[in-house]
């Protein structure tokens, strides 16, 4: 079976339709959301009636959990605070709802999906240093593959290194290792590599392979400006930092 993983969409509705398109190009039914639909950019309603109308499963990201109330924005800087406060006020009902009701993790079988780390979605796994804790998470779910977002960059933790993956390249999982995998952001990279990122994992022939695709920059900026948000957040869009 194949997978689509997405994740971080951050409320970039443009990146969102060219992923989603490109998925369906590739003939790939299934697909996964490791969170943070909303935030930073300008168009959350959109993003989560888009995944809603779809049943996509989705995990509860950092972002989400804000903007629905469930957390209070402690630690945000200020420009990811002001798009938070702005979400919130700005998320119709029923998507508040659908938000508040995301699980935390979701298990496949194969393979199981958090958003930061397990347990803890704020949480950053950007080394294999930071992992390391939370192997046991993989055998308390009886699986070997930890999919994980939060951080914006792509990449592959195993127990035998870290591993970057670039787009089209093809990365073969093998037997009897744990691999904690990043699909990078649909909506805000943060790798300067400006495109939308996702990922494809292949429970059958054990292979994930990195994907990007290109989108309407300049429209996604131009939605951010329109709403009033910080300047910042429509530059960084082009520069995938």
């Amino acid at each position: 079976m194949k997978y689509a993983i997405i994740s971080d969409i951050h409320a970039n509705l443009e990146a969102l339709q060219a992923v989603l398109d490109a998925i369906e190009e590739m003939g790939i039914e299934k697909i996964v959301c490791l969170g943070d639909v909303v935030g930073y950019n300008a168009s959350p309603n959109e993003c989560c009636e888009v995944l809603r109308e779809r049943e996509i499963p989705t995990i509860l990201g950092n972002h989400d959990a804000v903007a629905c109330g469930l957390e209070e924005p402690w630690g945000f800087n200020p420009v990811a605070l002001a798009a938070a406060l702005w979400t919130r006020e700005t998320l119709t009902r029923e998507n508040l709802h659908w938000l508040n009701n995301l699980p935390d993790a979701l298990n496949f079988g194969y393979f199981v999906c958090v958003h930061g780390a397990p347990k803890n979605r704020n949480t950053y796994l950007f080394r294999w240093e930071d992992v390391i804790p939370h192997l046991s998470f993989l055998k308390e779910q009886n699986c070997d593959i930890c999919m994980v977002g939060h951080t914006h960059s792509p990449g592959i933790f195993s127990t035998d290194g870290v591993y970057s993956v670039d787009d089209d390249q093809k990365f073969f999982l093998g037997e009897g290792k744990d691999f904690f995998i990043n699909p990078g952001s649909v909506g805000q990279p943060r790798d300067n590599d400006p495109r939308a990122a996702f990922g494809i994992l292949d429970t059958d022939a054990k292979v994930y392979e990195q994907a990007r695709v290109k989108y309407p920059v300049e429209k996604a900026a131009s939605r951010v400006m329109e709403a009033g948000l910080p300047q910042f957040l429509a530059e960084r869009l082009s520069l995938g930092r």
